[in-house]
Parts: C-alpha cells; sequence; structure tokens
C-alpha cells in the first residue's frame, strides 16, 4: 500500500466497514472508496468466531481494493466490547541527573512504574494517558522535560482489555490477509473523528451508540479523563419492537429505520408495512415510540449514572457528541439534551474530504484520522510492552500475515 493511503476497519456488531483514504496536499485526508459487509461472529462488540469474521473482513477488503482501485495491505482496527475499561495509576521515581534536569528518560520510567499494578491474567494493559505530572509535589504538569526537581510522579489513566478477545480480534485481521497498523477502542476512534481540541479542553463526552454496545470517552483539559463501555446498544431497540409488536426482528429493524423517533407522538395514528408473506402490519406509533424511549432511557441512566462516578454529570461544558448508528434515530440529540440535561449534538467528522453526515461512518472515519496521524508523529506509548504482555507480543507479528 502507498505510504500516502490510509486505511481503517470498523468491526462491528452490526456490519464490517472499510474506508480508504489518502492525505491531501493540504494535509487533510479524502476519502477514497468505502464498503461495507454485513457482520457474523460477533457478539456486543467483541470477537467470538475468528473464522467468520475473517471472512467477513476479506469480503469488505476485495470490496474496498475495487471501489478505491488500490491495494491494501494493513489497517488500523477498533477494539469494541464491555471488556475495553480503565483504571487510575500511579508512578514515582527519583529524578537521575545530578543537576536535577528532568529528561525524558525520567519521563519513561515514571510512566513505567505507573502501570506497574497488577490484574487477572487474562487481563492487558493496552496504553497508559498520563493525566498530569508532579515536581516534587508540584501537580498539574502537563511536560516535565526540562524542568528541575528531585522527585517526578505522575498519575495515569490506564487502557486495558480482555486479553483472548484482543487476540481473536487480530487473528481474525491477520487471517483475512491483512497487516494491523493499531488498535484502537471503538470511544478513541470516535473521539478522534469528532472532537476538537477546544471541546476536549473544556470537557466534552463522546456517546457511541452501536448495535451491540454504547461506549463512552469522556475528555478534559486536552486529555482523556474517562472510558466506559455498556453492554446495551440500538440492536435492543430493535429486539424491544420486535416484542412490542409480535414481529420478527428483520421486521422489527425495518420499522425502527422507517417509523422510528424519539419524540412522543399524540394521537392514535397507526402505520402499516406490508410484509414478505404479502400480509400487512399494523401498528401504532405512539407505542412504538414509547418503546424505543424506553430503551433510550436506560442507556442514558447507565451514562448518567457512569458520569456521576466521576462527577461529570452536570460538568461538561462542550456537552456529549453523539455518534453510531443509535445515532440516526430522529430528535435524538433533543432527547440526549432533555435527559441529560446537557448540551447534546450528532458529531460531524473534522479533517476528512468525505460523508460526514452519517454518523454510523464516524468511528471508521476516526480510524483513518488515527492512522495518519500515526504515520506523521511518534504514537502514545504502547504500555503492553512492560512485563511482556500480549499486546506487546501482538506488536511484533502485526506486519505478518498467517495463511
Amino acid at each position: 500500500m502507498k505510504a500516502n493511503i490510509i486505511a481503517g476497519l470498523d468491526i462491528g456488531s452490526s456490519s464490517v466497514k472499510m474506508m480508504v483514504a489518502r492525505k491531501t496536499e493540504d494535509a487533510r485526508l479524502e476519502v477514497l472508496g468505502f464498503a461495507q459487509e454485513s457482520s457474523s461472529g460477533m457478539r456486543k462488540g467483541a470477537v467470538v468466531k475468528q473464522d467468520e469474521v475473517a471472512r467477513r473482513i476479506a469480503a469488505v477488503k476485495a470490496r474496498a481494493e475495487n471501489v478505491s482501485s488500490q491495494k491494501i495491505d494493513e489497517v488500523a482496527v477498533n477494539l469494541g466490547g464491555s471488556h475495553v475499561f480503565v483504571t487510575s495509576s500511579r508512578g514515582v521515581v527519583a529524578v537521575s541527573r545530578a543537576d536535577g534536569e528532568i529528561s525524558q528518560e525520567d519521563v519513561d520510567r515514571v510512566l513505567d512504574a505507573a502501570q506497574a499494578f497488577s490484574l487477572p491474567s487474562n487481563k492487558e494493559i493496552l496504553e497508559v494517558f498520563p493525566k498530569e505530572f508532579l515536581v516534587d509535589g508540584e501537580g498539574s504538569v502537563k511536560e516535565p522535560v526540562g524542568m528541575r526537581g528531585i522527585r517526578l510522579e505522575t498519575e495515569v489513566l490506564a487502557l486495558c482489555a480482555f486479553s483472548p478477545y484482543l487476540k481473536n480480534l487480530t487473528d481474525a485481521v491477520l487471517s483475512s490477509g491483512l497487516g494491523v497498523a493499531d488498535v484502537v477502542p471503538v470511544p478513541l476512534a470516535t473521539a478522534e473523528a469528532v472532537l476538537t481540541n477546544q471541546q476536549k479542553e473544556l470537557g466534552v463526552a463522546v456517546l457511541n451508540i452501536g448495535a451491540g454496545t454504547t461506549s463512552l470517552a469522556v475528555f478534559q483539559e486536552g486529555d482523556l479523563l474517562h472510558l466506559a463501555v455498556f453492554p446495551v446498544g440500538s440492536d435492543h431497540i430493535t429486539n424491544d419492537i420486535a416484542i412490542g409488536l409480535r414481529t420478527e426482528p428483520e421486521v422489527a429493524e425495518r420499522i425502527k429505520v422507517e417509523f422510528g423517533t424519539l419524540g412522543v407522538l399524540k394521537g392514535k395514528r397507526t402505520e402499516k408495512i406490508e410484509l414478505e408473506d404479502g400480509t400487512t402490519l399494523s401498528f401504532s406509533l405512539k407505542m412504538l415510540s414509547h418503546i424505543i424511549e424506553a430503551r433510550m432511557k436506560e442507556i442514558l441512566g447507565l451514562v448518567a449514572k457512569d458520569l456521576k462516578t466521576i462527577s461529570k454529570q452536570a460538568d461538561l461544558p462542550a456537552g456529549i457528541i453523539l455518534a453510531g448508528g443509535g445515532a440516526k434515530l430522529p430528535k435524538i440529540a433533543e432527547f440526549v439534551k432533555k435527559e441529560m440535561r446537557l448540551p447534546a449534538k450528532i458529531g460531524q467528522a473534522q479533517g476528512i474530504l468525505g460523508p460526514q453526515e452519517d454518523p454510523e461512518l464516524l468511528e471508521v472515519m476516526g480510524l483513518v484520522l488515527k492512522a495518519a496521524r500515526n504515520t506523521e508523529s511518534v504514537p502514545r506509548r504502547r504500555m503492553g510492552a512492560v512485563g511482556g504482555g500480549l499486546f506487546s507480543r501482538l506488536k511484533q507479528i502485526f506486519q505478518v500475515f498467517v495463511p
């Protein structure tokens, strides 16, 4: 694949998407091609059947190469599922230089010290995000290199995942004939596409409502503050509709897409659709709206409870940015604003020339943007290398294609 060609692979519970882009002269990205296949072998955002997922990836790769007229060798891929979590940790070291000037080596050592905590054998540290550094007890330091002191401390947010699911994901991608350039958790991929530096500085949450899960990423003062994944998504709305209207999930999904809304309707207006067997299904729009609203209140209740644990349920000046297929529901921004009592809007991709209006594509766009950024600068330290973790071992084989 040419150096200026970037590809992102979004493996979700309902679909597998691939986007191919190239860098333009003005440092933006131009979308060259997009392909999508229905998903199989996934459960709640995690890969559970590698062979099935690998076949879907191979199919979407072939279509993306045909549409873009580019050969795709490697991709940035998303990591989904409620097994992804974060935990805080602290580290402290003595400054090594005799004159007390803090070097990059000191920063590396204190970051290593910060993730010297025990995890179950089947959990892996993917990445650490420094919240702040402290020099001789003085905090709120973002860049300590060059400062003088005796003791250097840091507080970090460690991003972790269930090792078997991570291996399932990378094995599936490698089996499809692709290399893995980067693995990016779902909410961080979405944030890469939709957030500005100003929003991150003020305080903002990205809420990605996927098919099997809903993910949340919170930023403040420019850095990641919190991340969470909830095991409920828009497919649960479809299942509720199927139960409430006594119909099949495929019909319920069609009803949700064509008639679903979060605005409660007055009156007794009914709609009807023709089924494949020639019969007709009639249903109340008011009942449909109530079904959708009940499940969305549950999802937002989980989000509100989670934000409360970090005291951000009412302290996000830049509000909530919505993404994912679930964000296509009409009037969802107004509904979220009312329920969460925070500003809310549908996200739009920044820095990429393409279909920016579709919230379902924001995640794969973020993967492309993240991959492009990583080719321009040194990526954040991958902390799985410490202690010989699974992620570090996988990195060594990411460029190897398995049959």
